[in-house]
């Protein structure tokens, strides 16, 4: 019996947010006195399995069928079950991503598992329980969630675990699902990766995010300068995707995409509920706006009542001095 954890890649390499989850599914196994096995899918080069050692994965189940470069969930949830029936596996554990997500039910069901979604630290397993702790109520509450089932499955939330780096390398196996054409039924046409300067939003450690107070998309080059400055990746809120002044994908909050990076830094924001519920999940908000009434400062850890086109050219600059 082993942990069985899916990692996800993207251009070669693993995602930091697997990187995440191949860390907790080791320090699980290490609980269940037992090891830690990664399955990956698609285009992923072979020193990046390996490497997951360093995160104390022993073994790497990989099924390069070159099919499953774009996400399919059908053909995905097919090749993660091969795994976990191959390894026998008590344990599932996943990355609470757009891929998770379209995933977890669906091998909870095949599975006959007990799911668990966001989860933030690793389970309870005295007296023969299994209970772990998960975000609720859009990251603002946290519930104990015992799970019963004879298979758990586990999505992490993002950064909510710390990298481990044990130096240690895994071995690679191939995995031959045997996957038919009827597993790609309703397979993308194409991919659209959702980057900001290389940076996945969904990924990202540091977001800089701006609304209407910016005036208008040509003044959006302050929201990118900073975000280069500081490694991140560019967002806004729903007005400012909805006058087109930024694409879609980089809409953040109920109806656009969630994230939970380390910093989030709102510029022109107002903090609307329906943003709010999008970034609440960040580790530490910052929030730059005129007005100092505007809602957002009420969730906001740090302050700035100012000018943005005062305020983030100064940010900009100290950035920037941060690397010399």
């Amino acid at each position: 019996m082993s942990v069985l954890v899916f990692v996800e890649g993207l251009n070669g390499e693993i995602k930091k947010s697997s990187l995440e989850a191949a860390t907790y599914g080791s320090q699980v196994a290490q609980q269940l006195g037992t090891t830690a096995t990664a399955v990956a899918i698609g285009e992923v080069h072979q020193e990046a399995l390996t490497k997951l050692g360093e995160q104390g994965i022993s073994k790497v189940l990989y099924d390069g069928d070159a099919r499953l470069s774009q996400f399919v969930a059908d053909a995905y949830v097919k090749v993660i079950a091969k795994a976990a029936g191959q390894e026998s596996a008590k344990v599932l554990i996943f990355s609470n991503s757009n891929i998770g997500a379209a995933i977890g039910a669906k091998l909870a069901v095949r599975l006959n598992g007990s799911l668990a979604t966001n989860v933030t630290e690793l389970p309870k397993t005295d007296g023969g329980s299994f209970t772990v702790t998960r975000g609720v109520f859009s990251g603002k509450a946290f519930a104990e969630v015992a799970l019963t089932g004879d298979l758990k499955i586990i999505a992490i939330k993002k950064n909510s675990i710390d990298i481990t780096n044990s130096g240690g390398t895994a071995t690679v196996e191939t995995l031959a699902a045997d996957l038919a054409d009827s597993d790609f039924v309703g397979a993308p046409k194409e991919t659209v990766m959702q980057e900001s300067d290389g940076v996945l939003l969904p990924e990202a450690e540091i977001v800089v995010s701006g609304g209407r107070g910016m005036k208008g998309p040509e003044n959006w080059h302050l929201i990118e300068d900073l975000a280069s400055a500081l490694g991140a990746a560019t967002a806004c809120s729903k007005p400012v995707s909805d006058m087109d002044w930024r694409p879609h994908h980089e809409h953040v909050g109920q109806t656009g995409i969630t994230v939970s990076p380390n910093l989030y830094i709102a510029i022109g924001i107002s903090g609307a509920i329906q943003h709010l519920a999008g970034v609440n999940s960040s580790k530490v908000i910052v929030v730059i706006n005129k007005d100092p009434e505007a809602p957002f400062f009420k969730a906001a850890d740090y302050g700035i009542v100012g000018d943005a086109f005062e305020v983030v050219p100064k940010l900009i600059e100290a950035a920037k001095a941060l690397d010399k």
